[in-house]
């Protein structure tokens, strides 16, 4: 538990800008696994669509 009469180390160098940094680029990965994900779900779809036609029925 802090008592309050404790020296807090302050980084001097830092500003407000650095944090807002980090935010843009989750959301770009997240919409980079959003956007490879629904590539990935429509070559499947087509990957098994092309078996389904290329299925022999008459066996």
């Amino acid at each position: 538990m802090s008592t309050g009469k404790e020296q807090l180390d302050v980084d001097e160098d830092f500003t407000a800008g650095e944090a807002d940094d980090a935010e843009p680029v989750a959301e770009v990965a997240k919409t980079n696994l959003s956007k490879r994900r629904t590539i990935d779900n429509l070559l499947e779809e087509r990957r098994l669509q092309k078996q389904l036609a290329d299925y022999d029925f008459d066996l």
